[in-house]
């Protein structure tokens, strides 16, 4: 069909298409995220979805399928489980432009690239890995965009294997002019070999970090880690942009910081699962009394790297010595860390910019907390131990700020706590009584004009 014969919508729709071809486009429009053609297909067949059509001009029509936009995390969820890649297009603005209204891609949920709550586990990491092969070793590294975990190594190729069964990555991107080594079973993204070039990945690092040097985070300029790290950073630009800002630092590993156990030993120890794949049994399960997300992802961490330092293994010690032998304030401390929130991962949803107003609340919540942690454990430690702050600028600011039961989404009013700004509250006012003042607007111009 001649561009001609398309609606402006179906025209606006084909042209952002055109730039994600390899990813499933939600198009939004009004209160749903409508999919067409084969994408529409897709999710019709993978969410079990009514699939209709759509005139798109001349009498011609395409398959539609669409889900509401509030709940579209849950039809993500079930999307990226399946492995498929969603770009979320929004609408722009709240008034159309020559009769449309403009639209964008916002972001591009993958598996390893999901910031939203309700998409990811609690008790472990979401990792997003990459691979470069080099003359018989490997580079990697991963980062957890909602920890702001990033780190890099380079080993022996015949390591890899082990070390991406430690971490599970939810999702694996890798040159596409290179073949992934046997037995390597996860999601991954074939990405163009370019995108690995060495100048190209250690300038888009130095950038990134604002430095001059790679050599303060123990990586070389231009050599396979700063491949793999700068093809992380290209990717999130593309993808999850706004956790870009979660990045802040890159650790260098080496494995010789940790027993390397591999895939097969992992498995007959039953590290994190039973041979049955249950947690219930295995060292994890034994082992994990933490009570917030925070800790049980450490715990995870710790189980399955490790150590060989007697230095850092002796304080581990130390401090389950310390816990189990006061088992009161053992009891207060855990009493003091059961309400709090994933705080962790709530900072960076702020930071990058995807907060919900719940969020918001669950940090207030979390925040009020910490003066009785500090509590427990200054009585206990010595105070120089553990100097932190208890955030109180920014707890103050979000309960005097925030409503007591904010709506779920920024979409509604009722956010900001009434009398916090009195130019919002003369706004809301205003808005709450439009109906009132058009419902007498005839009267009041019957009687001006005499019509």
């Amino acid at each position: 069909m001649a561009n001609d014969d398309l609606t402006p919508v179906r025209q606006q729709y084909l042209d952002i298409k055109r730039n994600y071809q390899d990813a499933i486009l939600f198009f939004r429009l009004g209160d749903f995220y409508e999919t067409f053609d084969e994408d529409a297909e897709i999710i019709a067949r993978e969410l079990d979805l009514t699939l209709t059509s759509r005139p798109i001009g001349k009498g011609a029509r395409t398959p539609l399928a669409g889900v509401p936009y509030h709940a579209v995390d849950t039809y993500l969820a079930r999307l990226i489980q399946k492995g498929y890649h969603v770009a979320v297009c929004e609408q722009m603005g709240d008034q159309p432009v020559k009769g449309i209204f403009p639209r964008k891609v916002t972001r591009v949920v993958t598996p390893g690239t999901v910031t939203e709550a309700a998409l990811l586990p609690g008790d472990a990491n979401n990792y997003l890995a990459a691979i470069y092969i080099d003359e018989g070793s490997v580079a990697l590294s991963y980062c957890d965009v909602t920890t702001g975990e990033f780190a890099a190594a380079e080993l022996p190729l015949e390591a890899l294997r082990a070390e991406l069964t430690r971490l599970r990555p939810a999702e694996l991107i890798y040159p596409d002019n290179q073949t992934l080594p046997e037995g390597i079973n996860m999601h991954a993204t074939p990405l163009p070999a370019w995108k690995f070039e060495a100048g190209k990945c250690a300038d888009t690092l130095r950038t990134h970090f604002h430095v001059s040097s790679l050599a303060g985070f123990g990586i070389k300029e231009n050599s396979a880690p700063a491949r793999v790290s700068g093809a992380i950073i290209h990717y999130l630009k593309e993808t999850q942009p706004g956790a870009l800002t979660l990045l802040n630092s890159l650790r260098h590993y080496s494995l010789n910081e940790f027993m390397t156990l591999d895939a097969s030993t992992r498995r007959n120890l039953e590290l994190d699962e039973t041979l049955r794949g249950e947690r219930k049994g295995s060292l994890l399960g034994s082992l994990d009394y933490a009570i917030t997300p925070m800790g049980k992802r450490l715990i995870h961490q710790w189980v399955s790297q490790p150590l060989l330092s007697v230095e850092k293994i002796t304080r581990r010690q130390d401090g389950v010595q310390l816990f189990f032998d006061n088992g009161m304030m053992r009891a207060e401390l855990r009493a003091a860390l059961k309400p709090l929130a994933d705080l962790e991962r709530l900072v960076n949803r702020v930071l990058a910019g995807v907060a919900q107003p719940r969020d918001l609340v669950a940090m207030r919540g979390t925040l009020n907390e910490l003066p009785k942690i500090k509590t427990v454990i200054g009585n206990q430690l010595p105070v120089t131990s553990y100097q932190w702050t208890v955030c109180g600028e920014e707890f103050t600011l979000l309960q005097n700020a925030i409503d007591d039961d904010p709506p779920a989404t920024l979409q509604n009013n009722g956010v900001i706590r009434a009398g916090y700004s009195a130019e919002l509250d003369g706004v809301m006012d205003s808005s709450k009584h439009a109906r009132e003042w058009i419902a007498n607007l005839e009267a009041t111009e019957r009687e001006r004009t005499g019509i």
